[in-house]
């Protein structure tokens, strides 16, 4: 059977994989493997660009023991000074060569604050690079980091924009510095699941550690976690023995 992270049983597991060398991706990959990793998120950024390559990438993916990989290649980190066209290309290789989740940013082509923009020309060809990847047979979630708060209003409004642009997957990444935010936030999810009537993914930073924690029990389609946290790893992102406890335990 083909991986996908658009059907699933529970919310999907997902470690990610932030690494300059594909030695520690795969070392990474077998040991959360052992401990009930259901996909994977490798941020191709983070890889020195020497590996930015389709052997690389196969050889990545082979150790995942077909089991779906969301792939990110944003601006940051090894991909600084990278023209947006450029990304889009690693993405399209990307999907080539085997990742089952692409991550198109929803500001890619031009760039703006809260990361969906509303360029009609850059919105146009994001729709043509979405169809490019579901024509190579490859799911796609477009990603807004806000890294603010953000009322429902404009949440939703973002999201059923990245579903208007053939996203099969939203994210959106916003903060919250106080208990009202965070509720708020967990109120806000429980709306995607009742309005979006797609799958989604929606984070928040900042104090709001409850929230990344329970999404998925509320509608969040994954949860983002890793198997061991250092230098380049996201703090925010629990750990998977942590995470697969509230998932499993947790009853609502």
């Amino acid at each position: 059977m083909k991986p996908t992270f658009i059907k699933y049983d529970k919310p999907l597991l997902t470690v990610m994989l932030q690494c300059e060398t594909p030695q520690v991706a795969i070392g990474r990959i077998r040991n959360a493997n052992m401990l009930g990793a259901d996909a994977y998120g490798l941020q191709i950024e983070c890889l020195k660009p020497e590996y930015h390559n389709p052997d690389t990438y196969k050889r990545i993916f082979a150790e995942m023991k077909n089991k779906p990989c969301y792939v990110t290649n944003y601006r940051m980190s090894y991909n600084k000074g990278k023209t947006d066209e450029e990304l889009a290309g690693g993405l399209l290789e990307l999907a080539k060569n085997g990742a089952t989740l692409i991550d198109v940013m929803g500001d890619m082509f031009c760039k703006h604050s809260e990361e969906l923009t509303d360029d009609e020309a850059a919105i146009n060809r994001q729709i043509k690079l979405i169809e490019k990847i579901h024509s190579i047979g490859a799911e796609v979630l477009m990603s807004s980091h806000l890294y603010k708060f953000a009322p429902a209003e404009r949440v939703l409004e973002i999201a059923l924009e990245q579903k208007r642009r053939g996203a099969d997957i939203i994210k959106i990444v916003t903060a919250a510095e106080n208990m009202e935010q965070q509720i708020e936030n967990l109120r806000i999810t429980n709306l995607l699941k009742k309005e979006l009537n797609a799958p989604f993914l929606f984070l928040s930073g900042g104090e709001c550690t409850l929230h990344r924690r329970l999404g998925m029990k509320l509608g969040c389609c994954m949860s983002l976690c890793v198997y061991e946290h250092d230098a380049l790893s996201t703090p925010a992102q629990p750990l998977l023995t942590n995470i697969k406890s509230i998932r499993d335990t947790l009853g609502f």
